[in-house]
């Protein structure tokens, strides 16, 4: 299989409990259930692209534990490439505390695990299939440096170069942005790259601004219920959301990025694309979990028409 998409990022096992609310610094609440759910935003993005119509290959790291295992064995029943995907010998793979309360708000802690274990080397071992993609996606949940330089080889490579800037917890490296064609973060990611408190569109597209003026090829915040935004420095183009019942939001902003690139690699444009990944976004949060949240390609097709 030739990847027209390659996701360059984590995977975790996420332990999921759902809360009526969520604690506070020092307390304790009682959990409603509790599940373990296949997750990590490069492995969620990955199956986002892939169940939206998307040829997807995967590079990452899992460790020789039993969730390293199921983790690899979701992947390949998506359909996912997992030639890339190296086991570390001994090591643990990543794990994500997740408690929703009955909200659809959460609270995430993000243990990397084997994801930290991600190289340079481990991308250029495979630099044959960057060369043969339309687009390559990126997350921040493994090492920056291998980040930096898949982010850079995309560019040398004239590839669609995807930044999702998450978790964000202050401003990226100056020289990625020159090597980013969408920089995808949100209202919070927005903030922490920039100091802007995003609140509104006006300050979404402030910030956005900001990163534009640094190099970034075009912006997309996304806004959840409020929509996304893009800005480019040709026009800014508000998108609203689609209209749904939430349940729960956990892979949302993954399911976007997975969608709008899958999206990209067929050919769609880029209005056209956004548009398609905000119903896959919205249909997410419609239930609950990480990736089976995610939906197929049949249900963004059936709800465009509903």
């Amino acid at each position: 299989m030739q990847a027209n998409v390659v996701v360059v990022g984590s995977l975790n096992m996420d332990l999921v409990t759902r809360a009526e609310r969520l604690p506070r610094p020092g307390e304790t609440v009682f959990g409603q259930s509790f599940g373990t759910v296949h997750g990590g935003k490069g492995a969620n993005q990955a199956v986002a692209a892939s169940r939206l119509g998307a040829q997807v290959a995967m590079i990452g790291c899992v460790g020789s534990d039993a969730y390293g295992v199921q983790l690899r064995e979701g992947l390949e029943a998506e359909n996912i490439d997992c030639q890339a995907v190296r086991t570390v010998t001994q090591g643990v793979s990543g794990v994500a505390l997740i408690v929703v309360d009955t909200n659809s708000q959460n609270t995430i802690v993000v243990v990397p695990g084997t994801n930290g274990c991600l190289a340079s080397q481990d991308i250029m071992a495979f630099d044959g299939m960057l060369q043969e993609t339309k687009v390559i996606i990126c997350q921040l949940e493994v090492p920056m440096e291998t980040v930096g330089h898949t982010l850079k080889r995309g560019r040398e490579l004239d590839k669609i170069v995807i930044l999702n800037p998450a978790p964000a917890s202050g401003p990226l490296p100056v020289q990625w942005y020159a090597s980013v064609d969408y920089l995808i973060p949100n209202e919070s990611e927005a903030g922490a790259l920039t100091g802007v408190t995003v609140d509104s569109l006006d300050s979404a597209e402030l910030a956005a601004r900001s990163l534009l003026a640094l190099g970034a090829g075009k912006i997309i915040v996304t806004l959840g219920a409020q929509g996304a935004l893009l800005v480019s420095a040709q026009r800014v183009m508000h998108f609203a959301a689609p209209k749904v019942e939430a349940v729960d939001a956990t892979a949302a902003g993954d399911t976007f990025v997975g969608a709008f690139s899958a999206a990209l690699a067929a050919g769609k444009g880029e209005d056209d694309a956004i548009r398609f990944a905000q119903i896959a976004a919205a249909l997410s949060v419609t239930c609950a979990g990480a990736q089976p949240s995610i939906p197929r390609l049949q249900d963004v097709k059936d709800f465009a028409l509903s």
